[in-house]
This record gives structure tokens, C-alpha cells and sequence, in this order.
């Protein structure tokens, strides 16, 4: 009968064993990944298998867990979820190590499902090539040897149930072979990733392209902005300003290869090229940009100077069918949005094509080189970055990419104001204070901003000088701030005498709607 110091060690062998089944698991998966992206820097750039199947999880997951993702994460939210996919693999990997040890080839089998898988995300992406779905195949090969040459390194049971002494575990041996594996997977994988961002980046072109003078530029009046600490700037650096996408990985499109197709329900099909839209001539535009996931009191929008070419004179070459009451924008990664047609063609409506963003040209994260900006719509229906094609159609015919996730297909911006300061997680001291924020009303304009504090009157308050009616307004009011919890609320009037929507709703399916109200702590 074995002793008590036998049986904990054969039980602590034992551990070790399960433990090292599951770390070759996790290597194997490791070489998968690292070879895949080796193999996707020479065969195809875009086939990364933790970007597509990322991708992938990015369109199917229900439309409350991005709401989530954004309210929660921001503009991290890709990092969330590429740490999230990495915590899976690797548990999905220690699972398939582990299965290998009890029942080869079943853990074989486990690495497999997950190459197709991740093939089958591949090859079903926007642009996919004919050799996407190499990378995948290579990079599985490469795991599915290194998972046997792991596993057999591993003790094997005897009928029995005892270890099998012909086939005893040489630990170091074991973990050198592990360890050489995982060392050289870590430094092909990020190496491969960091040399396919380098030389796929465009920013050194970016950096070096000059844009024409625009024909037109706006002029900012006297007023436009007040001097208040806490509140929003009159225009959102680039650097600040929001971005919301379906894109896990920017898009690289290099201007001197960059076309714009438009067809559909159309007398011509066009085909525009970046010089091209260049040559129609550029002119300035200062424009709101809201994003429909923005909270009541988010900071889901910014404003900014653009350079573009109204949309309306390039849809006006292709001549649009009159019955058609849609336009579906497309990006170069697959993304859709649906525009009303009448909203492209307004002369009353500034809608462009930007290529110029506050006096530079667009950054890559913001749809470089060309993205659609139209006033008054939410970016999800309109503001289509990276974009490729323009196909005219009617909305019973198409819809796009968030129309099928539970969002209107048409989504005007709705009537807002915000608090910018005092801040709700900011003490501010007794005596005389601020309170100012911004207000929008786009395609129709700010009237009028109100303030009620601890549920007293409204009282109206100082506004800035409007730019035009696209954009927001400051405003901002003195106070008398007495120590204690204050309660402070705000409301927007726009130009056409509408009053802010006071009742709370949800972002989906058209935007969030409500008054804010938030404590102020003065002490």
C-alpha cells in the first residue's frame, strides 16, 4: 500500500501532467495563430484569423451587447474584445490540450473545428482573395504538429489506471519543447503583426498628400465660442473626437488606388477615382456629427471643420432613377448604411464627401480618404467611412448593415443639450460657478437653452453665436453655488419653436431622447 508521501506525489504528478496537457494545448494554438499571421503578411494582409473571427463576432452579436460595449468601453471597446477573444482561445486551447491527453485525436479534432471555423470567417469577409484562407491552412498544420509532438512528450494511462512506466514524464523535456514553441510563436505572431502594420500603414502617405485650397471657407462669427473651464471646445480635436465602427482593424486604402463606384438604380454607372473627386473642386463645412449609441448627456459627437464635395454633384453623373428613395453607402470592409436619397440631393442640405478633417487630411480612423458627413442624421444612416460605393436603390428593396439589428432605417438626429460642467464626479467649491454645456439642433438650429436647479423655474441662458445651423451651440449661465447637493437639469428649444423630448428613451431604435439632470456636489 503506497504511502501517504507516495500518494501526494503521484497526485501532484498527476497535476502537473493535466497542467502540461493543457499548456500544449495553448502553445499549439500559439503556433497556429503565429503562423497564420506570418503567412497572412506574405499571401493575404487582411486574413489575420483572431481579426476575422473577430470581425465575425462583431456582426453577430445582439445589438444589447454592443450597446453595452460602447456605453461601457468607448472607443476601447475593440480592445475589449480582442482581449475577451484571447481569453477564449486560451481557454478554448487549454480545453483541446487537455482532450488530447485523454482521448487522441480529440483534441486534434477540437484545433481543426476552430481552423474552419476561423477559415470560414475568412473567406466570407468583405474582400476576401482567392488565397485569404491560406494563412488559416498553414497556420493549422503548424498547431495540429505541434499539439502531437506536445502530447506525446506526455505520460499515456495504462489500462490499469496507473501511469504507464514505458512512456514516463520527462518534465524538462517537456517544457523545453513547450517553451521553444511558445517563445518562437510570440516573436513570428507579433512580429508578423507589427511588420503587416508597418508596411500596410498609409500614414507616411497620408503625412505627405497635399489637398487643394478649398474654393470656399467658413467664416467663424464674433461669439462662436465662450471661454468657460469644463466646457466642450467650439470644435473637437481629431485626436478627441469619437469613433464608433464595426471595423476591429482600421482600413488601409491608399488614395493613388482609391475609387468610388456608383450604380444601381441609375442612367450610367460612374466610377471615380481620388483625383478625380479632387478636381470637382473642394469647399469648407463646419458639421455636428452625433452617433445614435450617444447617452443622453454622451459624448458620443463632436464638431469639426471639414473639406469635401457635396454628394449631390457626384450622384448627379449617374443620373438616379427617380423612383429610387435610397442610397447605400459601402465601405471598403463591408459596411453598409442607408441614406435617403433626398437627404444627398437637397441643395439645401450640406452632404459631402469629406476628405479633410479640421485642416488636415481625414485620419485613418476616421475613413480616410474619403467618408460621407451628412447634417442631421445619425452616422450610423449616413456617415460611412472608408467608403468604396454609392448604390442607389429604395429603402423596400436594400437595407443595411444595423436596419436588420433592430435600428430604424431612417434616423434624423434629434433635438439635444448637454452638461459639461460641473461635473457630476467633480466637487466644485461654494461661491460663484458656471454652468455650461452644448446644445444641437441640426438642419434647423438652437433658439433657446433652459436651466432649472433643484427642480426651480427654467431660466434661460447665454448662448454663443451659432456658426450655421449644423453645428452646436455653447451656453452657459452664473450661479451662485451654496454648499451642498444641487440638482441640475437642462433643456433645448430649436428655431422651429420644438422643445426638447423631456421623456427617457433607449438609443435603439432612433436615438436616445430625455432631459439631463445630474447632482452637482459644492462644498
Amino acid at each position: 500500500m503506497p504511502s501517504k508521501h507516495q500518494t501526494g506525489t503521484t497526485r501532484g504528478g498527476r497535476r502537473l501532467v493535466w497542467f502540461a496537457a493543457a499548456l500544449s494545448g495553448i502553445v499549439a494554438a500559439a503556433v497556429f495563430l503565429a503562423i497564420a499571421e506570418l503567412a497572412a503578411l506574405l499571401f493575404a494582409r487582411g486574413s489575420s484569423p483572431l481579426l476575422t473571427v473577430g470581425s465575425f463576432v462583431i456582426d453577430i452579436v445582439p445589438r444589447w451587447a454592443k450597446e453595452f460595449a460602447i456605453e461601457t468601453f468607448g472607443s476601447n471597446d475593440k480592445i475589449f474584445l480582442l482581449v475577451s477573444l484571447g481569453v477564449a482561445v486560451v481557454i478554448a486551447a487549454a480545453i483541446a490540450g487537455v482532450l488530447q491527453q485523454i482521448r487522441p485525436p480529440l483534441g486534434v479534432v477540437v484545433l481543426f473545428a476552430a481552423g474552419v471555423f476561423a477559415g470560414a470567417t475568412t473567406v466570407t469577409r468583405a474582400g476576401a482573395t482567392p488565397l485569404a484562407v491560406v494563412p488559416v491552412i498553414l497556420g493549422l498544420a503548424a498547431g495540429v504538429v505541434i499539439l502531437i509532438l506536445l502530447s506525446r512528450r506526455l505520460p499515456k494511462r495504462a489500462a490499469n489506471g496507473s501511469d504507464d512506466e514505458r512512456a514516463a514524464f520527462d518534465r524538462r523535456g517537456f517544457f523545453r519543447v513547450a517553451g521553444i514553441a511558445a517563445a518562437g510563436a510570440v516573436v513570428v505572431g507579433v512580429g508578423a503583426r507589427l511588420v503587416n502594420v508597418t508596411t500596410s500603414s498609409i500614414t507616411a502617405v497620408r503625412d505627405a498628400l497635399k489637398l487643394p485650397a478649398p474654393k470656399s471657407t467658413v467664416t467663424i462669427p464674433d461669439g462662436a465660442e465662450a471661454d468657460v473651464d469644463g466646457l466642450s471646445p467650439l470644435f473637437t480635436p481629431n485626436d478627441k473626437f469619437y469613433r464608433v465602427d464595426t471595423a476591429l482593424t482600421v482600413p488601409t486604402v491608399d488614395p493613388a488606388t482609391w475609387t468610388l463606384t456608383i450604380d444601381g438604380m441609375v442612367g450610367e454607372q460612374v466610377q471615380i477615382t481620388f483625383e478625380e473627386l479632387l478636381a470637382m473642386g473642394l469647399d469648407e463645412y463646419v458639421i455636428t456629427m452625433t452617433c445614435v449609441s450617444n447617452e443622453v448627456g454622451g459624448n458620443l459627437l463632436g464638431n469639426a471643420k471639414w473639406l469635401g464635395i457635396p454628394v449631390r454633384d457626384v450622384l448627379k453623373r449617374a443620373m438616379p432613377d427617380s423612383k429610387a428613395d435610397m442610397v447605400l453607402s459601402t465601405s471598403v470592409d463591408g459596411f453598409t448604411a442607408s441614406t435617403p436619397l433626398e437627404s444627398l440631393t437637397d441643395p439645401n442640405l450640406d452632404a459631402i464627401l469629406a476628405v479633410a478633417m479640421n485642416g488636415e487630411p481625414l485620419p485613418l480612423e476616421h475613413g480616410f480618404p474619403v467618408r460621407m458627413v451628412v447634417p442631421g442624421l445619425y452616422g450610423y444612416v449616413s456617415a460611412t467611412k472608408w467608403l468604396t460605393k454609392l448604390t442607389v436603390t429604395t429603402f423596400e428593396k436594400d437595407e443595411a448593415y444595423w436596419t436588420p439589428r433592430g435600428y430604424d432605417a431612417k434616423a434624423p438626429i434629434k433635438l439635444s443639450s448637454r452638461i459639461d460642467t460641473p461635473r457630476i464626479d467633480k466637487q466644485v467649491p461654494a461661491g460663484p460657478a458656471k454652468i455650461a454645456g452644448v446644445a444641437w439642433a441640426q438642419t434647423v438650429g438652437i433658439a433657446k437653452v433652459e436651466v432649472s436647479i433643484d427642480n426651480g423655474d427654467w431660466q434661460s441662458v447665454n448662448l454663443t453665436t451659432a456658426i450655421n445651423d449644423d453645428t452646436w451651440v455653447q451656453w452657459w449661465m452664473d450661479w451662485e453655488a451654496t454648499a451642498g447637493t444641487h440638482y441640475v437639469a437642462v433643456r433645448a428649444t430649436d428655431k422651429a419653436g420644438n422643445l426638447q423630448i423631456e421623456k427617457q428613451a433607449p438609443i435603439a431604435p432612433n436615438g436616445s431622447s430625455g432631459w439631463q439632470r445630474t447632482l452637482v456636489r459644492v462644498g
